[in-house]
Order: structure tokens, then sequence, then C-alpha cells
């Protein structure tokens, strides 16, 4: 029998959805007020001028992150408009994101609150130029602000830049790239696109210059033992996720020390999976688990590294020059822009160069595997060709950042002289 209140049952799922789009605007509503607020104080006050003279919360200089996992990339940017002694607006959806533990004077952090809150937030901002991370903009709840002049993407890895999801980077006004080879497939995409030609600025890449100095600061191991770093991606192509059991327990018999590192949305995507897994070694004294925000202890004591295609291949390849064993993932490119390129990625063409090809026919002798897997000088070649190719400008990230910003800024101010 159908009662009146059948009809009120919502699933959870669609509970959660409405939910999060209620609170999404609230917040929006919120700021909407604010902003209305703001321009009347303005209005009665007779108060004239410029965009920037009119507008009491225009920022010309704003960076937005994620997270704290994010401080490593925005940390030499920040550091140099210290330096600089120029204000920068630091907007995180982080409380404990490390610029608050910063001893900045022109550097002004804030926490702007989590998902549809942040992006609310974000998209009523006033501001000359918005750096991120985050992809997607203008294609789901992150939308362009009619009040911000520039956004532009920075990467914060240096393999492809076509593999984020669909339209990552399409809605940015500029890309900063850590090697000039992302050019041509961000071109290709816009040309088959129709979409207008973003300044593409070739920077280098933040967060290594900052693991670089780190690495370099730790100390030597005492009494080292062999070390295997299995570092997978997550999902159904992360080895990990595909092989599990299968891979670790040989691993594990080896008796060399075993360090495992998933990925960090492994923690919220596959606890079940890693909690099988940790009770299944919880007795193996030579195995470890890394869930550290930072990757450089493992990867300084690892002698070797398995992993899929998980950037951290080249973290590790570029800041410790060692080798690494790959397990092909077969990865699906349908949801990322890679897949409009109809090319082979770059990241995928130069491991194979430089990296061994674990088969899952060699788990079961993998101690004999890897001991015959040794490093030789063309192994090194190829690490050393990809390191130059995919980070440019060692050591000069930040920099070169503060300098793109500041130009496109006194770009800005001589257009508007010119009107």
């Amino acid at each position: 029998m159908t009662t009146p209140f059948t009809l009120l049952y919502i699933d959870p799922g669609t509970g959660s959805m409405l939910f999060s789009i209620l609170i999404g605007a609230a917040a929006t509503l919120f700021f909407l007020g604010k902003a209305a607020l703001i321009k009347l104080k303005l209005f009665f006050s007779g108060k004239k001028g410029g965009a920037a003279q009119a507008d009491a919360s225009y920022r010309p200089y704003v960076i937005y992150s994620e997270g704290g996992q994010y401080w490593n990339v925005f940390k030499p940017v920040a550091d140099e408009f210290e330096r600089r002694k120029v204000p920068l607006s630091y907007l995180t959806s982080s409380k404990d994101d490390p610029v608050f533990g910063q001893q900045y004077e022109y550097i002004k952090p804030e926490f702007i609150g989590e998902g549809n809150a942040a992006f609310a937030r974000l998209n009523m901002l006033s501001a000359g130029f918005v750096l991120m991370t985050t992809p997607g903009l203008n294609v789901y709840q992150l939308k362009r602000s009619k009040n911000v002049a520039h956004y532009s993407h920075v990467l914060h890895m240096p393999n492809d830049a076509t593999t984020y999801r669909l339209f990552g980077l399409d809605y940015f006004d500029s890309v900063l790239l850590t090697g000039d080879y992302q050019k041509e497939d961000i071109r290709t995409l816009e040309a088959q696109r129709g979409l207008p030609p973003k300044i593409l600025e070739t920077v280098g890449c933040t967060y290594l210059d900052v693991l670089s100095e780190k690495i370099a600061s730790l100390p030597a191991e005492e009494g080292h033992t062999f070390t295997v770093l299995v570092s997978p991606s997550w999902g159904d192509v992360g080895v990990l996720k595909r092989y599990g059991e299968r891979l670790l327990d040989p691993l594990v018999k080896t008796g060399w020390r075993i360090i495992i590192r998933p990925h960090p949305q492994s923690k919220k995507s596959e606890a079940e999976m890693l909690s099988r897994l940790e009770q299944r070694y919880k007795d193996s004294a030579n195995v470890e688990w890394d869930y550290n925000r930072d990757n450089i202890h493992s990867m300084r004591r690892a002698d070797i590294m398995i992993s899929d295609f998980s950037g951290i291949i080249f973290d590790y390849t570029f800041l410790c020059d060692k080798p690494v064993m790959y397990v092909n993932a077969d990865m699906d490119l349908r949801p990322y822009d890679a897949y409009d390129l109809h090319k082979t990625l770059w990241q995928f063409a130069v491991l194979e160069k430089m990296g061994i090809q674990l088969k899952e026919a060699d788990f079961a002798d993998i101690g004999a595997v890897i001991r015959s897997a040794s490093d030789s000088p063309q192994l090194a070649a190829e690490r050393k060709a990809a390191r130059q190719t995919a980070w440019m400008h060692e050591g000069e990230a930040g920099r070169r950042i503060a300098d793109f910003m500041t130009r496109t800024i006194e770009a800005q101010e001589q257009q508007k002289e010119r009107r």
C-alpha cells in the first residue's frame, strides 16, 4: 500500500546533493548581500574612481589553495612576494594550512571555507590576478568572476598538461608550465575547440624546487637496508587496487624493507582496501606504511620504486636519480583532455625509455627480477633527458611566477591609463 509519506523519501545520495546545493546557495546569497552592501555604502558616500578604487574588496594579487597539500606549490611564490614587500592575498580551504604558521608581513592568509562555500566566495572575488592549481574553471561550480581580470593555472606536476578531466584548462587566461613540451598539446586542444589562445609561460616547477632543497638537507641513513618503495596512483588502474596481495606478498617475502605509500586520495576513496592490506601485513616487520604529507623521506631511503602512471615517478627519478619499475596500467583516457589528442602522451613514451616494465607474470619471482633490473648508463641518460625536458628553470619557479604576475598587473594598469 502506498502512503503519502512514501513520496517524501529521499535517498541518501540525493539528500546529500540537495544539502550541498542548499549550503552553496546560502553561501552565495551571503556574499551577494555583502557585495550589495558595499556598493550601497560607496553610492551614499559619493566616492568615485576606477574599479580598483571603487571596489573596496579589490585585491591585486590572489592565490587560492585547495588545502595544505599544495603549500609546496605556492610557498616559493609567497616567499618571493614577501621578499619584494608586495601585498598578496592567500585564500585557502584548509584551516590548518601551513601558510598560517609563517611569519609573513605582506602575505595575508584567509580561510574561506571548503567546497561550495569556498566556490561561492571565489565566484564573487574582485582581483587583478588569481593564481590556482584548481582545474575546471567555468566548467563546474567554480566560475569566472566578472570582477577578476586574469585567471592563471599553475601546473603542479611535470607530466602532461592534458591529464586533467575534460576542459580542465580551457577557460584560464594563462597556464604556467614546467616545461616547453607542454605547450604543443594545449595549442592543439585550443584549435580543436575553437578557443582563443591562452598565454603559456614556462616557469619551472615550484614544488620540485622546494622538495629538492628539503631532500638535500636530509642526513644519510645509518645502517641502510635495501628498500623498495611501492607508490601507486589510486583507482582501478592503481597497482594497489589492481594487484594488491598478488604484488605485495612476494615483495614482503624477499625480506627487504618494503615501504608502501598510497596515494592521498586512497584514504578517502579506497579506505576498505587499505584497511584490508594493513591488517594482512600488520605482523610483517619489514613493511612500513607512509601517509606523511611529504614523500621525500620515503624516496630518500628507497633504492627502487614500483608504481603505475602516478606522477610520483617523475618526483622520484628527478629528485633521486634512481631506477623505477612500472606496471602498465592501461589508463582509460576517455574522461581526460588527452583523449582528444589521439597520440601517445609524453609521460608514457618517456616512461618506456627511463623505466623498467614489470609484468604480472614477474610477480612470483619478483626478488630475482628486481636484482637483475639494476641501473644502467642508458637509463640514467634517459632520466637526465626527461628531467631537462619537464623541469626547466630549476630553482627559479617562484621568481618567474612572481615576475609574470607583476607584469600582468602592470599591463592592466597601462591599459586603464590608455582608456
